[in-house]
């Protein structure tokens, strides 16, 4: 007489809960999610516009899709197992912030390919990634030229204000900051149009002592 675990076990084999998963199999899920991760990672190294590229966030994209689809494919070929697993990763935390806002939506894309392929998906898994790139690219190139950036400027009381207001104004510089004290003047604004012109045209001014770009990261920070 069977006991009431082999019962179950029967069970949920004829229900098609457990499946064996072949050496091919295995090797089809972490090679797609692979492609797809690489894929992703490519997109966003090469068109990265951050201050600073990290190379280890962008390894982090393919191994997150390579380990979510393993994590896939495993409670996929057992539901007895995925019930286990999935109260075993509920108790992860992440601690580590992440400060762009796109970076977020790369690992996102990362975990999506990987659970795609992880559950068999492959032509989805494929399609998915590659439309979701090349609409991220298209506004890439549509968005080109319109990066943000921080223009500092001092100058002193022999500098034509009115000729440094002038050429802020027509470049729609906004100003950040402000402050006069004897005699020298500090000023940040932020600007998107002509932003290297602009440095030139300021630079050019008598009594004009400094003045700088940086890049808006895209974290809330300069």
């Amino acid at each position: 007489m069977n006991s009431l675990k082999n019962i179950l076990e029967q069970n949920i084999v004829e229900m098609g809960l457990v499946e064996r998963l072949s050496l091919p199999h295995i090797f089809l899920v972490l090679l797609t999610a692979f492609l797809c991760g690489l894929i992703v990672y490519l997109v966003y190294k090469f068109f990265y516009r951050g201050a600073v590229y990290s190379e280890n966030f962008g390894l982090l994209i393919i191994m997150t899709t390579m380990t979510v689809a393993f994590i896939i494919m495993t409670i996929s070929s057992n539901i007895v197992l995925s019930l286990g697993m999935v109260g075993a990763l509920s108790i992860v935390r992440f601690r580590t912030a992440v400060k762009d806002p796109l970076d977020v939506g790369f690992l996102f894309l990362a975990i999506s390919a990987g659970l795609t392929a992880g559950a068999g998906l492959f032509f989805i898994a494929g399609i998915g990634t590659i439309v979701i790139c090349l609409i991220f690219i298209l506004f890439f190139v549509l968005s080109k030229g319109k990066t943000t950036y921080l223009l500092s400027l001092s100058y002193d009381e022999s500098a034509n204000e009115d000729s440094v207001l002038d050429v802020l104004e027509a470049n729609k510089a906004k100003l950040k900051s402000l402050v006069k004290r004897n005699g020298v003047t500090k000023a940040a604004y932020s600007i998107s149009k002509n932003a290297e012109g602009t440095l030139e045209e300021l630079s050019a001014i008598e009594g004009v002592k400094d003045v700088s770009l940086v890049a808006y990261t895209g974290d809330g920070q300069y």
